[in-house]
């Protein structure tokens, strides 16, 4: 249990680095939004690039922030079925929703999403949302590690919910 455990802390110990790191995006994406607020309605000059770094910056929070998310368990759920269940059985419910819902979709999306950055990467993908034209590979790519960290961190929870629905106790 101790190999186990010390790959489970590692796995939680990269959720939370990562979700405390991308946390900070947030005051950039604010402030670009303000810039652009003030340039477009008092100025009356608006930018070419505000949309998509907010939009960029915006995506890379939600994504970069939800394996930590999970880690911290405040993804929804619907709670209604767990408070009348023992947290043995919520585990095993918890289990189901992983193999059949959760980790087939994690690995299309990743098994896509790399082919999609690939792709992007070498073709030398731009946007055509705005005159400004960005490169988007780096976005993607940022999709896929966001997928990944997420999927890596469902793994754990997967460990912790068969340990518990198993044993009746947590690891």
């Amino acid at each position: 249990m101790g190999g186990l455990n010390f790959i489970l802390k590692k796995i939680d110990s990269i959720s939370t680095w990562c979700g405390k790191l991308v946390a900070w995006i947030v005051i950039p994406n604010i402030l670009a939004l303000v810039y652009e607020f003030i340039a477009r309605y008092i100025l009356g000059k608006p930018t070419i690039w505000s949309y998509e770094v907010t939009y960029f910056l915006y995506g890379s929070h939600f994504l970069l922030g939800a394996a930590y998310t999970l880690s911290i368990k405040s993804h929804i759920r619907i709670d209604i079925f767990y408070q009348h269940i023992s947290r043995q059985r919520s585990a095993i419910i918890d289990l189901m929703g992983y193999l059949i819902f959760f980790f087939p979709v994690m690995i299309v999306l990743i098994y896509a999403g790399v082919e999609f950055t690939l792709q992007s990467f070498e073709m030398s993908e731009k946007s055509g949302l705005s005159p400004w034209r960005p490169i988007l590979y780096p976005f993607k790519a940022v999709v896929v590690i966001g997928i990944f960290l997420l999927f890596l961190q469902g793994i754990a929870e997967f460990i912790r919910s068969t340990f518990l629905g198993i044993r009746g106790k947590e690891l």
